[in-house]
């Protein structure tokens, strides 16, 4: 992850921006070095949608799902 995103994710987790958080961990998922790192912030993403009724949480699932990373 660049330390751009770094930063933008830790200044979205200050204001309490949840539906900001759900584009950048989906963002730091397609850029994650690793396997485990992309659906770590994958789940996250999928996590704050969830809370927000975000309208991207059942794309984040499906991906998830197709990962065998969800039930």
């Amino acid at each position: 992850m660049s330390k751009a995103l770094d930063r933008q994710l830790l200044d979205a987790h200050a204001r309490g921006d949840k539906h900001a958080l759900v584009a950048l961990y989906a963002r730091a998922s397609e850029t994650a070095q690793s396997e485990d790192a992309r659906y770590f912030y994958l789940t996250h993403a999928y996590i704050f949608a969830l809370d927000t009724g975000h309208p991207r949480a059942q794309a984040l699932r499906d991906k998830l799902k197709a990962a065998g990373r969800e039930t």
